[in-house]
């Protein structure tokens, strides 16, 4: 191949590259900071839910279903904020109270405040299980178990594909904001 050749190669193969990268990051930052929308008091109908949520939100949040591990930026991000319920932007758990379990879903030692999430027995799949619900909108968002960190020794278990991300910066703007004293720097 002429070096001229190799060059214009070289070129496209870093166009293409770049593409990718920007399209992943594009996409990992979506996940991370949605829109504000409505925060709702009330679980909208199975028919506006279909037109707002991807299949696999559809599918986690009101079939019960589960997303691969790893397989949502959730997993591991370290960003400051809250975590909303992705069907009515109820808050449900805080960064602060979030660490790496290596399961491969975001993992939390508490809800943001009592009374947000439900507990349900869940006897699926041959297991007896302890399943988590958002109190107001009735989705579905995983499994908590009793080997989490201290100071409470539990592991929500959370569906990255239930949850929206409001940025510690944005609470305000998104009409979070009794929620931002929690990221406040002293």
């Amino acid at each position: 191949m002429s070096a001229h050749k190799t060059f214009r190669f070289t070129g496209w193969l870093a166009l293409v590259l770049s593409a990718a990268c920007a399209t992943q990051s594009s996409a990992e930052s979506t996940a991370l900071a949605d829109p504000p929308r409505k925060i709702r008091t009330s679980k909208p109908s199975a028919a506006v839910l279909e037109q707002e949520l991807t299949p696999l939100q559809f599918d986690v949040t009101q079939r019960n279903g589960t997303e691969s591990p790893f397989s949502h930026p959730f997993h591991d991000s370290k960003a400051a904020g809250i975590y909303v319920d992705v069907t009515t932007g109820q808050p449900l758990f805080s960064s602060k109270d979030k660490f790496d379990s290596r399961t491969g879903w975001p993992s939390f030692f508490r809800p943001i405040a009592r009374g947000v999430v439900l507990e349900k027995t869940d006897k699926r799949h041959g297991m007896v299980r302890v399943e988590v619900r958002s109190k107001i909108g009735d989705a579905h968002l995983g499994h908590v178990f009793d080997d989490g960190p201290k100071p409470t020794g539990m592991r929500y278990c959370i569906n990255g594909a239930a949850l929206r991300f409001i940025p510690a910066d944005r609470l305000v703007a998104q009409g979070y904001a009794s929620y931002a004293p929690i990221f406040a720097t002293k």
